[in-house]
């Protein structure tokens, strides 16, 4: 939970862009190493081991600078991922170390895995998603183009109510829900796209929403 508030909903993308332009000169990356440390002592809970803490925020800058160092335009998508990986396994290392961690302090660790599900669904399932359609993000027809106003992020938000709202719908037994957020995403999203007749960005948008609502539906599955 740490990491998910740490890396992706507490570290704004004008942070990403900063730290992407100066590197290792970008204070927004040490902001952001200091924002993990500080979640992970709070996650703790415990000021004995408050160089666990502090091992998880320096493999976090480590790993960051090597990530920014090293990554170019077309390695991007695989440095992130690589990058997650590593934060993970230091993580899972330090975890199965100490196993006498205590979450009571949270509750039960079934709401525990819950409320780690929902948050994954957030904002970091927006984030993988658009890592993986970078490949094919359609370029617009200047000619075809049909100019219509956009709320801003709308589409980000949009992506998150319908991952919590399926997540949601999974958690209660109820799965015919699931069935009514596909046909009503269906009906006010692709009448829209009929109209633009561009095939591409069609296929675009239905593997993002396939993509949306298969992350939804394998984060219930793996939690039930």
């Amino acid at each position: 939970m740490a990491h998910l508030l740490g890396d992706f909903v507490l570290q704004p993308d004008s942070w990403v862009a900063d730290k992407e332009n100066y590197k290792l000169k970008s204070k927004f990356l040490y902001f952001h190493v200091l924002i993990h440390t500080v979640l992970s002592f709070v996650f703790l809970w415990d000021l004995q081991l408050w160089w666990v803490a502090l091992l998880i925020g320096g493999s976090h800058f480590i790993i960051d600078a090597a990530k920014l160092s090293f990554q170019t335009i077309k390695t991007k998508k695989t440095w992130f991922f690589i990058d997650q990986l590593l934060h993970i396994i230091v993580i899972a290392g330090a975890s199965f170390y100490f196993r006498e961690f205590d979450f009571s302090f949270l509750g039960n660790q079934e709401f525990l895995k819950i409320i780690m599900a929902a948050l994954f669904l957030t904002t970091p399932a927006s984030i993988f998603i658009k890592i993986l359609l970078s490949s094919w993000t359609p370029v617009p027809d200047a000619q075809n183009a049909i100019q219509t106003e956009s709320l801003s992020s709308a589409g980000k938000y949009i992506g998150i109510l319908e991952r919590l709202l399926v997540f949601t719908f999974i958690m209660v037994n109820h799965w015919e829900g699931v069935g009514f957020m596909v046909a009503a995403k269906s009906v006010f999203r692709f009448s829209d796209l009929a109209q633009a007749k561009q095939r591409k960005l069609t296929e675009y948008v239905l593997i993002g929403t396939l993509l949306s609502f298969g992350l939804a539906v394998l984060t219930g599955i793996i939690i039930k």
